[in-house]
């Protein structure tokens, strides 16, 4: 699984004291999705999750600066729905309607791609889920890791509220 780790792709692995059935609706369900996806103090308001091959995503990412709140709009197609296994989605920057924006209209750095390739597998171990987390074009060290990783330890902590519901 961990065959895309050549330095410029990101993979993180996590066991999550969960059943996988419940780690694919933090995935999948936009309620669940919203709890934990993105840094600390961010809220996202997910306004699609069409979650079967062919389907969009679309989602913002809202933050408050001292210059107001700061809006980043993400949106993406998902290539690969097995479920409680396998997710497989592009990501890029878009406007709120959905419509891809270059990285540098984003204000990105020159040479970050316009669509990457978000991979999580699931994988029932004894105590839980294995999860993997492969995010190709996001190298490892970069920001996106950092937030990766900042959104996965929301993640396992929101477990809990996510099995009251």
């Amino acid at each position: 699984m961990n065959d895309d780790n050549d330095g410029q792709n990101l993979v993180i692995e996590r066991t999550l004291d969960a059943p996988p059935e419940l780690i694919w609706k933090m995935w999948t369900e936009p309620e669940h999705f919203a709890a934990w996806y993105g840094p600390g103090g961010a809220t996202i308001p997910v306004v699609k999750m069409d979650v079967r091959v062919g389907g969009i995503r679309l989602l913002c990412m809202e933050m408050t600066t001292s210059d107001g709140t700061m809006q980043m709009w993400f949106t993406g197609e998902y290539l690969e729905v097995i479920k409680n296994q396998r997710l497989v989605y592009t990501d890029s920057m878009s406007d709120e309607n959905g419509n891809v924006k270059s990285p540098e209209q984003m204000g990105m750095p020159e040479g970050h791609p316009t669509t990457t390739e978000v991979r999580v597998e699931l994988e029932h171990v004894s105590g839980g889920t294995r999860m993997v987390l492969t995010h190709l074009g996001v190298p490892a060290g970069s920001p996106g890791a950092a937030g990766w990783a900042m959104a996965l330890d929301k993640l396992a902590a929101n477990l809990d509220e996510a099995r009251r519901s």
